[in-house]
């Protein structure tokens, strides 16, 4: 009994069930034990029904509205198709990044530096490095190269610059009056990495600053925003429980005017 006691009160998970299920049966038990005295058992079940899904309701609404509570996927950045790593600037147009071509140039920073001001005379917008987004496409296009395509490791490359396009909402009057732009265009990041020079690493001492490797072509990660599903669950719950609560609603007005009927009867003067 005690190991049985020592393992609830360690394991969160189980703790956390047990606490779940102790409130449920005080909480709504307890009010149901007290309603159901007054008003009887079917009847005081109804109230207590319609009670918890009134207030599931409730919470559930408040939940869509600030994005808490039971959330789904969060907004992140996937592979573009068809081509996600495009390995070299005048390879950009060839992936359907841009519409014009690449200037040829003698060096591939110069290179990347005609495909960055292509990029930005076709709309593409240059984030900051401060910009929070920048670093969400950063992080994003890290596990791209690392863990799925494992085109680099860990150190082995710079991220120099960040490019975004897209993600337009509508219907909109101004940027004020947008509370009812449901749709969207498809947002775009490119991010554009760089080889680093190998260093050698001496014990005792910090690590060198990397060196970007300018010999080499700059690398582009090909990205498209996905904006999960935050606010789903909650809406879900939002829906479901706001008809359950009218469907107990419409069951105890149906209960109260069929209570009239019965006491009008019942008062009715019968004839000699």
């Amino acid at each position: 009994m005690l190991s049985t006691l020592f393992a609830i009160s360690w394991e969160p998970e189980i703790r956390g069930i047990v606490v779940v299920l102790i409130s449920v049966v005080v909480l709504i038990g307890g009010s149901y034990l007290i309603v159901g005295t007054n008003v009887g058992a079917r009847l005081g079940l109804l109230i207590i029904l319609s009670a918890f899904f009134g207030w599931m309701t409730v919470m559930a609404a408040v939940w869509w509205t600030y994005g808490i509570g039971l959330k789904g996927p969060e907004p992140t950045w996937k592979p573009a198709e068809p081509v996600t790593i495009i390995r070299d600037a005048a390879l950009l147009n060839t992936a359907g990044i841009i519409d014009g071509n690449v200037a040829d140039a003698a060096t591939p920073a110069e290179t990347s530096a005609n495909a960055s001001t292509q990029l930005q005379a076709e709309g593409w917008s240059l984030l900051d490095e401060a910009d929070p987004q920048r670093g969400q496409a950063v992080a994003s296009s890290d596990a791209i190269l690392q863990t799925e395509a494992k085109e680099f490791a860990l150190g082995e490359y710079l991220s120099v610059a960040v490019f975004d396009r897209g993600g337009e909402r509508f219907p909109k009057i101004n940027d004020s009056l947008d509370f009812f732009a449901f749709f969207h265009k498809a947002r775009y990041a490119l991010v554009e990495v760089v080889p680093v020079v190998p260093q050698r690493t001496e014990p005792g001492r910090a690590p060198a600053r990397p060196v970007a490797d300018e010999t080499q072509p700059h690398r582009y990660v090909y990205m498209i925003r996905d904006l999960g599903a935050k606010r789903q669950p909650a809406i879900l719950i939002t829906f479901g429980s706001g008809l359950i609560f009218a469907i107990l609603c419409w069951l105890l007005h149906r209960r109260d005017l069929a209570l009239r009927e019965n006491l009008a009867s019942d008062k009715t003067p019968v004839k000699a």
